[in-house]
């Protein structure tokens, strides 16, 4: 298999001071891309800044021979976020990838969450990445070129107590790819979903030493890779964590159509095992596949006059 490189492109990796982030600017910067080490320097939480950790990174960039460039903007801030975009060209020419990275945590129960605990959590993880997709979508336009990763988490996939404004916006940010997906391919824009597990600044109080090691950010970075490179997917939602890899997919069930009295409340519990059964379940390409197999199943019911 050929070496997957990024020599002469350009890439921006948000919260990149630490962790996974830290790990995905060296990834990229050691197979030859540009990097943009982005971080705004805050504590998990998203409290304080300082733009120490992103020079540390770009240091160790440059000392190991690759080209990197420091940027402290908040990427909840769209100003801020055009500002470094417009950096990025004026430095290296273009911004071919980006990696929306950057996040924070501020857990409680939802009962106990304040309101502007939710709305950070989310400003930052989903319109961050909003902000920046926003900024960079125009170039890869007219380029006719980018990779584009969300980082989602298995919060947002499956849920995890106490993380409600997290998993809300893990989850959000499935759905941007699920729809930038659609509106890039045409211009050779990939987008996915990245679903680490990792062991980082927002994990070492939650694991034992052992698991710890085996979830270092390094053995997450190569799927990274292969999601930016030039024969990366898209749609896709790679769940990675201690070298392992796996795919999450969002299924339908085969379901069923109701009419006359069987159409009411009453008739859709009647039927619950057969709507939940997952004999024929298949994976839908978008919203309108939805709408036209309901139209087809519910035409074919009425001409067999059953439920």
């Amino acid at each position: 298999m050929t070496d997957i490189r990024f020599d002469g492109r350009t890439a921006v990796v948000t919260g990149a001071g630490t962790g996974l982030g830290r790990s995905h600017a060296l990834g990229l910067a050691a197979r030859g891309a540009h990097v943009v080490v982005n971080d705004l320097g805050a504590a998990t939480d998203g409290t304080g800044s300082g733009s120490d950790a992103a020079h540390a990174v770009v240091a160790e960039i440059r000392a190991a021979g690759g080209s990197a460039l420091a940027n402290g903007a908040d990427v909840a801030d769209a100003a801020q976020v055009e500002a470094m975009v417009a950096e990025a060209v004026d430095t290296f020419g273009s911004v071919d990838i980006l990696v929306n990275n950057a996040g924070i945590l501020r857990d409680k129960s939802f009962a106990k969450m304040s309101d502007a605990d939710f709305r950070k959590v989310v400003e930052v993880h989903l319109l961050g990445s909003v902000n920046c997709t926003r900024a960079v979508w125009p170039l890869m336009a007219d380029r006719q070129y980018g990779r584009i990763v969300m980082t989602t988490s298995a919060s947002g996939i499956y849920g995890n107590f106490g993380q409600s404004n997290y998993g809300a916006a893990k989850a959000g940010l499935v759905g941007l790819m699920n729809v930038l997906r659609l509106e890039g391919i045409r211009r050779n824009i990939h987008v996915n979903a990245l679903a680490p597990t990792a062991a980082t600044r927002m994990t070492e109080g939650l694991l034992e030493p052992e698991a710890l090691e085996l979830l270092r950010p390094e053995t997450i970075t190569p799927g990274l890779l292969a999601l930016v490179s030039e024969a990366a997917p898209t749609g896709m939602i790679l769940c990675a964590g201690a070298g392992c890899f796996a795919e999450t997919r969002i299924y339908e069930t085969a379901g069923v159509a109701l009419s006359g009295a069987a159409l009411s409340p009453e008739g859709v519990m009647a039927a619950m095992d057969r709507i939940r059964a997952p004999e024929g379940q298949q994976r839908l390409e978008d919203a309108f596949s939805q709408t036209r197999r309901f139209a087809a199943m519910a035409a074919a019911q009425c001409r067999g006059g059953g439920q």
